[in-house]
């Protein structure tokens, strides 16, 4: 999420290093605050000894130690939707694909369609599409801890589990006080979304969402976890789905 966040303010609003740097660390100050925003704030920032900006110099494939992979093929047996950490995998994946993407950018058709609206409302609505999708992610990740506790018959202390990663860990964010605090009020809390917290923090960023995916593909840059965020949203909510029509086709 924060490397499509990079990627939006980039290609779509033409910021320099220097400008993201800034707004990530305004984002760091509010709801956002976490490790990655603010690691993601230095990078930016960083020169080499020729004081030059390193992160245009760092080659933009990424491969992958195992815990995504993992994460995924234990959401695919336990058949829980972990769409973000799936999409994130296939990211790397598809990075790492250098070669091809260099032949296919000569080849291959995009958009011509540039952004014409106004950067500060952008910003503002990606800074609520990325906590929104955070949310999201994280719900997701809690869904397959429930289901495996479930089939296992493991009794997890959820509110401890988001407590022991704010401590020391990669994801560790002042977000997951809030994800205590909804599991300290109802341990059965069958989703995080559900929480009347994060259902207020969705009321008011569901829309950037939407604007945000929607700018992406039409300026033709690529937001597969920001996408798949909505996506999932509007599935959980959503009364009915197609499946009838899956079923009937079998």
């Amino acid at each position: 999420l924060i490397c499509e966040t990079y990627h939006l303010m980039k290609d779509i609003l033409g910021m320099r290093q220097d400008e993201m740097s800034l707004v990530f660390e305004e984002w760091n100050k509010g709801e956002l605050d976490s490790f990655l925003i603010e690691i993601t704030r230095d990078i930016l920032n960083y020169k080499d000894e020729n004081n030059v900006e390193l992160l245009p110099k760092i080659r933009d494939t990424a491969g992958q130690k195992g815990t995504g992979k993992w994460t995924g093929i234990s959401a695919l047996e336990y058949g829980v939707p972990v769409t973000l950490i799936g999409e994130a995998v296939f990211a790397r994946c598809l990075s790492a694909l250098k070669d091809e993407r260099v032949k296919a950018n000569k080849i291959l058709p995009g958009s011509t369609n540039k952004f014409t609206g106004d950067r500060k409302e952008f910003l503002d609505h990606l800074r609520k599409a990325l906590y929104a999708s955070k949310i999201i992610s994280y719900a997701q990740g809690f869904m397959l801890l429930r289901e495996a506790a479930k089939v296992n018959n493991w009794n997890l202390n959820y509110g401890s589990i988001a407590l022991m990663w704010r401590g020391g860990c990669i994801i560790r964010s002042a977000f997951l006080g809030n994800i205590k605090d909804a599991y300290t009020k109802n341990p059965q809390l069958t989703n995080l979304l559900l929480d009347p917290y994060f259902t207020e923090r969705i009321k008011v960023s569901h829309n950037s969402m939407r604007k945000i995916v929607a700018e992406a593909a039409l300026c033709g840059v690529p937001t597969s976890a920001f996408s798949t965020a909505l996506a999932f949203y509007d599935g959980y909510r959503s009364e009915f789905l197609p499946a009838n029509l899956l079923q009937a086709q079998r």
